[in-house]
């Protein structure tokens, strides 16, 4: 009997013994795995963010709502993955997130620039109410291109040029072809288009509305307005600077343009007073050094002039057309003499990676310089070692996802180099580049892609809008008072939006 039971020991015990080996092997693999989750958790953006019970709880009614918005979208085939910004625009819209995240404060806009931030539409009804505005209604040629849009005196029209207001108002379907003209869309993802290209044009078709004083005054200010009703409280402008000119006085000195956006800040600061506002002096990737060298000089002389409206200096332009930024590195050499000189520090805010090829490699000179921020830095993932020093520089990337799609840098937004980035805790901000280009205003159509897209979380979010000013280059009085603005308006937001998705 006992012989016998030794058998069922030895075939039925034998088993069990295994098994409990096996359960104890599993529960180590998932400790392992839990372990690996948590370091790659540390390494993240936001690892220093610690949600409140109330932001706990707001995250988990987003994620339900952006669950049940995927869950929508599949249900109709709708192709959310391999569509263009403007295929889905009006889906955006739609959508309860959207509205979630036009409540949202934002903090700042650190990455826009002069003629990119007021709405299209806009710019024609204003433009309109000028007797002496003129739109070129005649075939591209070397001086003027067909919807190009500017002010001139009675008697010194150009050859091509007809009055926008009767032009509008012969053809009122020109208003929308003007519209189409003035904006750059993405229509599908497939078509080939050479953006660049067509980008500048949208620049080049109203670059001689903003040096019209009156214009510029009404323009920025719309501007403004337009961002502070997205919850927006900073904005930083990568601005190329003209001098301002009206048909009274002829053209004003190249600080007016300063001045009157103080005056503009003046009157915003009647109704919403926690509004700031710095300038980031730009000038061109094609110029040569000899040309560069001079804009750094002016660039320096309007900083000890207006030391709390200029805050860098940046070189903008098609990277894959433009000199690579180390082609500038005598000047960069002479920043240290120049800060001396003028007793003023005018940090780089360079942009750098806005490319898809590894051949591109101006994030390398980033990592070199006095540069605060990087613009765009698509293609800084190629480079580990850059990446890491980048990281530990603590120099933030300023991510601009629709502005990324509609250039042709990324189509599915779903692989947009950020998120690589934020994962391998290289500090980021979302802004819209040229939104006015792009065919919209405000940030809320950028925090959504991030939003939906790279699947962030409420942590996320604040970590982004905490960094727009963190980052931005507000002196320390200045910051100090944004923050405590901003944490407000949060924890308003967070209060409110809980009660909303209840």
């Amino acid at each position: 009997m006992m012989k016998k039971y030794l058998t069922y020991i030895a075939l039925l015990g034998a088993p069990l013994f295994w098994g409990q080996n096996k359960v104890t092997e599993i529960s180590a693999y998932q400790q392992n795995w839990k372990s690996s989750e948590k370091e790659n958790q540390d390494m993240a953006f936001d690892a220093d963010i610690k949600l409140s019970d109330a932001e706990t709880a707001l995250d988990k009614k987003i994620f339900q709502v952006r669950k049940q918005f995927l869950s929508e979208t599949e249900s109709k085939k709708i192709s959310l993955y391999n569509s263009s910004f403007y295929e889905i625009k009006s889906l955006i819209e739609g959508s309860k997130l959207y509205e979630v995240l036009q409540n949202m404060p934002k903090g700042g806009l650190l990455h826009t620039h002069s003629g990119g931030i007021t709405e299209v539409k806009w710019i024609i009804s204003a433009a309109r109410k000028y007797q002496e505005c003129y739109v070129y209604d005649q075939k591209d040629n070397d001086q003027f291109i067909f919807g190009q849009l500017a002010f001139f005196e009675k008697g010194k029209v150009p050859n091509g040029f007809v009055s926008l207001d009767k032009k509008l108002s012969s053809n009122p379907d020109f208003e929308k072809e003007l519209q189409d003209l003035l904006t750059l869309k993405r229509d599908n993802l497939c078509s080939y288009t050479d953006y660049w290209i067509e980008f500048e044009k949208r620049f080049k078709r109203i670059n001689l509305l903003l040096p019209y004083r009156p214009f510029f005054k009404e323009y920025y200010l719309k501007g403004f307005q337009d961002l502070i009703k997205d919850k927006v409280q900073h904005v930083e402008i990568r601005y190329i600077f003209d001098e301002l000119y009206d048909f009274q006085h002829g053209k004003y000195p190249l600080n007016t343009s300063i001045t009157d956006l103080q005056d503009i800040l003046k009157e915003v600061h009647k109704s919403d007073p926690q509004f700031t506002l710095k300038l980031i002096y730009s000038s061109f990737k094609f110029l040569d050094n000899e040309s560069i060298g001079k804009q750094l000089e002016t660039a320096f002389q309007m900083k000890k002039e207006f030391p709390d409206m200029i805050s860098g200096f940046d070189l903008v332009a098609d990277e894959a057309a433009g000199h690579n930024i180390s082609f500038f590195e005598k000047n960069w050499a002479k920043l240290n003499e120049l800060n001396k000189k003028y007793g003023v520090e005018l940090p780089l805010f360079l942009h750098a990676g806005e490319s898809n090829s590894a051949l591109n490699k101006n994030v390398l000179d980033v990592a070199l310089l006095n540069n605060k921020r990087i613009g765009h830095g698509l293609n800084l993932i190629y480079f580990p070692k850059t990446m890491e020093q980048i990281r530990k520089q603590n120099k933030l990337v300023e991510v601009s996802p629709i502005s990324n799609q509609v250039l042709g840098y990324v189509s599915d937004f779903r692989n947009h180099p950020a998120r690589v980035l934020m994962s391998n805790g290289i500090q980021c901000s979302i802004s819209s580049d040229d939104p006015s280009v792009y065919g919209y205003t405000g940030l809320s159509y950028d925090f959504w892609v991030a939003l939906v897209y790279w699947e962030l979380d409420v942590k996320a979010l604040k970590k982004l809008v905490l960094n727009s000013i963190n980052y931005s280059s507000l002196n320390e009085n200045e910051k100090k008072k944004s923050l405590i603005y901003l944490n407000q308006q949060w924890n308003d937001f967070v209060q409110k939006t809980n009660q909303k998705l209840n």
